[in-house]
């Protein structure tokens, strides 16, 4: 019997939540162990290293006043993040990491009817977003594992309203270039708004690094350019983003956003982390020479990897269910792409050179077993 079948509204009873990376304590509870430790996790495009040492401080000085609401409006972060790119504080708006991005752009610019342009194989949030305010979302098939800016422009609609590249894209770890960049923001025509999720981008090398903030600060389209604390910066746990556009998008948004959405503790540790590009320059230099140890590693392996410039990787697997299940068997989490659109893909994030190790290690061994 259903209590509130019957009440709710019919397109939300018919979502598909989004289903996570699975926590080291549900694996451990799967396998009978008595604790987490001796599980590597490389499931959810974690930062392996962890946050900065000034972040971790701030949230221990933070400790002591948990007591008190946050800061409604982030005042010190949004004026950390106005310097670190050289815009206004009105020009930035914190959220719960990108996903409540997401949600409130939808509900600022989007209407029943609407339309919202995405990549076939990027991340299914923004599909599901559109359809919980009754949108719709084209997806647009991918240049190989690249989007297809053009194919995107050729999507745009009379109803569309919302057009969104992740860059660089998860889950494939592929990146469009500046001048790709440029030349999509250029044709998008003036009635919609161009979005950037670049929750990744601090991780790209900084000569491969995009700039969609300059798109912002000329004012001349509507692009918003996401960005988050949780990739490179470490803080995950704490759920932390922002959102930079003209002052009067950040308006609309901050009109549909609730009050206290950015709690104390991630306020503090994200001012002290952007405030610590030293750290972000040593953790970036760790994980190319993951990114490489791994690449090498699983074409030892004969499989083949996608190119990534993210630190995650994928590679085509016809049971990647069963390899994902016999990884587990062996301690370690890794990502089947079946929510994503691709069930005979796997993604392994990059972690330590030990977790790496362990990884390939446990790998090899699976293949053998399917």
């Amino acid at each position: 019997m259903s209590l509130f079948g019957t009440i709710a509204n019919n397109w939300i009873a018919a979502q598909k939540p989004y289903q996570p990376g699975r926590p080291i304590e549900e694996v451990a509870r799967e396998l009978g162990l008595a604790d987490a430790s001796g599980i590597v996790k490389l499931a959810s495009n974690e930062n392996a290293w962890g946050p900065s040492p000034k972040a971790k401080q701030a949230m221990h000085d933070a400790v002591e006043h948990m007591n008190r609401y946050p800061d409604g409006g982030s005042y010190y972060l949004r004026q950390a993040i106005a310097r670190h790119y050289g815009i206004g504080d009105d020009m930035v708006m914190l959220g719960c990491g990108c996903n409540e991005h997401a949600v409130l752009i939808c509900n600022a610019f989007m209407w029943e009817g609407d339309d919202l342009v995405a990549s076939q194989r990027s991340f299914v949030v923004y599909k599901l977003v559109s359809e919980l305010f009754r949108c719709t979302c084209t997806l647009v098939p991918m240049n190989g594992m690249t989007h297809d800016p053009d194919a995107m422009l050729a999507a745009i609609k009379p109803n569309t309203k919302v057009v969104v590249i992740g860059n660089p894209n998860n889950p494939t770890g592929t990146i469009l270039t500046q001048e790709q960049v440029d030349a999509f923001v250029d044709a998008v025509p003036d009635r919609v708004v161009t979005v950037f999720d670049e929750a990744y981008m601090e991780l790209v090398p900084p000569e491969r690094q995009v700039d969609t903030v300059k798109h912002v600060k000329a004012g001349k389209k509507p692009v918003i350019t996401l960005r988050t604390f949780s990739k490179a910066y470490g803080l995950a746990g704490l759920r932390v983003g922002y959102a930079m556009a003209q002052p009067d998008g950040i308006d609309l948004l901050n009109k549909v956003r609730q009050p206290f959405n950015v709690n104390a503790m991630a306020q503090a540790a994200a001012v002290a982390a952007i405030g610590d590009q030293e750290y972000i320059s040593s953790t970036r230099k760790l994980l190319i020479a993951g990114q490489k140890q791994m690449t090498d590693g699983l074409r030892a392996l004969g499989l083949d990897p996608v190119e990534t410039v993210t630190n995650f990787i994928m590679f085509r697997f016809e049971k990647a269910a069963a390899l994902t299940a016999a990884m587990t068997k062996r301690k370690v989490i890794v990502r089947p792409l079946a929510g994503f659109g691709l069930p005979d893909y796997v993604r392994i994030s990059i972690g330590t050179e030990e977790e790496n190790a362990t990884c390939l290690a446990a790998l090899a061994e699976a293949l053998k077993e399917i």
